[in-house]
C-alpha cells in the first residue's frame, strides 16, 4: 500500500550493461528470484511450528533490502510446499524484540512489524492478491486490480476465506525485559480461495506463478513498558525497513514485474527453475513504460522510443493504437511473439497473432 514517486526506468538501466552505440544490452545477470515448491500428498497442520514434513522444502535465499543494495539487520527466509488443496508457506523472521499492537482484521497491518505475501497468478501485473500478517497473527488480505501507479482500485472487503495461519515465538511477545530470537509464521492458502486473478481456476502443477514476499520492520520506542513505532524530533514516524525475497530495485512492492517465480513441481527431482527467456525483455519494456509515465506526470518531454539488444537481436518499442487502445509493443524475434503493455500497464503476449 506504500507509494513512492520514483524514476524506475533510470534506475533499471543500471541493472544492464550498455552497448557501445548506446543501445542497452539485455543480459540475464539481473532477474527475479526463483523457487521450486514441491508437491506433497498429505495436508500440513497449521500451528506455526516446523513439522518434519517441512524438511522436504529448502529455505529460500535470505531476504535482501527492497532496493537490492543494503543488507537487512535481521534474517528472513521462507519455504513453500503444495498439494491439491492448498499452497503452504512457512516464514522465519529473526527479531530481538517481538511486538505487535493491531488485533482487528483488515487494518493497516504494516503499521506493525509484519510479513507480506504478494501473488499474481498469470503474471500480467494486474488482478493480484496481497496478504499481511503481524506477530498477533492479525490478517489483512486485499485484492488489487492493478498497481497504484496505474490508478488502481483496491478491494479491501475481499478475503481468503479458507486461509489458515498461525504464529509461534522463539521468545516472548510484547515483553521488553528480554531478548527474543525470532517469530515463525505458517499458513495454508486454499487454491479454491485464490480463484480471483487465477484465470481458469487452475492448480499450477508444473507451472509458475509470480510471487514475492516482504517484511516490514520498524524502529521502536518504549513508553510505560510498551512498544511504539519510533518518531523523530519533529514527531514524524521514522521510515520503515523493507526486506524482501526478490528485490524490487526501488521502495515499492507494487511493481509486479519484479516479483519472483515460484514453480510448482510435482517431483522432487527438479532442483532449479530458470526464469523464462523473455523475462529481461519484459522488465526492459516496463522500465521504459513506467519512466514515460513518470515523465508525463512531471510534464517533461517524451523520450525517443528506445532500442535494445536481446540475445544478439535488435528490438524496439513502438506505440500503437489497436481497437482504439494504446499499447507499447515489442516483437521478440526469438519466439516470434508480440509483447504489449496496455496504456494502464497490463501485459499481454500474442503468440503467432493470438493473445494469451
Amino acid at each position: 500500500m506504500r507509494q513512492s514517486l520514483i524514476y524506475i526506468g533510470l534506475i533499471f538501466l543500471f541493472l544492464f550493461s550498455c552497448h557501445p552505440k548506446n543501445v542497452t544490452t539485455l543480459e540475464n545477470h539481473f532477474l527475479p528470484k526463483t523457487y521450486v515448491a514441491y508437491h506433497i500428498d498429505e495436508p500440513i497442520q497449521i500451528d506455526g511450528e516446523q513439522e518434519s514434513i517441512w524438511h522436504q522444502a529448502p529455505w529460500s535465499e535470505t531476504f535482501i533490502d527492497i532496493e537490492g543494495i543494503k543488507k537487512p539487520h535481521y534474517e528472513t527466509q521462507v519455504k513453500m510446499l503444495w498439494n491439491q488443496n492448498a499452497l503452504y508457506i512457512l516464514a522465519k523472521l529473526k527479531e530481538p524484540h517481538l511486538w505487535a499492537t493491531l488485533k482487528q482484521r483488515d487494518t493497516v497491518i504494516f503499521y506493525n512489524n509484519d510479513f507480506e505475501v504478494f501473488i499474481d497468478p498469470d503474471g500480467d501485473t494486474h488482478n493480484y492478491m496481497e496478504l499481511e500478517l503481524n506477530a498477533f497473527n492479525t490478517v489483512w488480505d486485499l485484492f488489487l486490480n492493478k498497481p497504484y501507479l496505474n490508478k488502481n482500485k483496491v478491494d479491501n472487503q475481499w478475503n481468503i476465506k479458507g486461509l489458515q495461519s498461525a504464529v509461534s515465538y522463539q521468545g516472548t511477545l510484547n515483553d521488553p525485559s528480554d531478548i527474543d530470537q525470532s517469530w515463525q509464521l505458517e499458513m495454508a492458502l486454499p487454491w479454491k480461495d485464490l480463484m480471483r486473478g487465477n484465470d481458469g481456476d487452475t492448480i499450477p502443477e508444473n507451472q509458475y506463478w509470480r510471487i514475492n514476499f516482504s517484511r516490514v520492520n520498524w524502529e521502536f520506542d518504549l513508553k510505560n513498558n510498551r512498544y511504539y513505532r519510533k518518531k523523530d524530533s519533529t514527531g514524524a514516524f521514522l521510515p520503515e525497513y523493507n526486506w524482501v525475497w526478490s528485490p524490487q530495485g526501488v521502495i515499492n512492492m507494487h511493481l509486479p514485474e519484479y516479483w519472483g517465480f515460484v514453480y510448482f513441481s510435482d517431483t522432487p527431482s527438479k532442483q532449479r527453475f530458470e526464469p523464462p527467456q523473455d523475462t529481461a525483455l519484459i522488465l526492459w519494456m516496463y522500465a521504459q513504460f513506467r519512466e514515460a509515465a513518470t515523465r508525463e506526470k512531471e510534464q517533461l518531454p517524451e523520450i525517443k522510443m528506445p532500442k535494445a539488444k536481446f540475445f544478439g537481436e535488435t528490438i524496439q518499442i513502438e506505440k500503437i493504437i489497436e481497437n482504439d487502445t494504446l499499447y507499447w509493443t515489442t516483437f521478440n524475434p526469438h519466439n516470434q511473439s508480440t509483447y504489449q503493455i496496455r496504456y494502464d500497464g497490463k501485459l499481454r503476449v500474442k503468440k503467432g497473432g493470438v493473445s494469451n
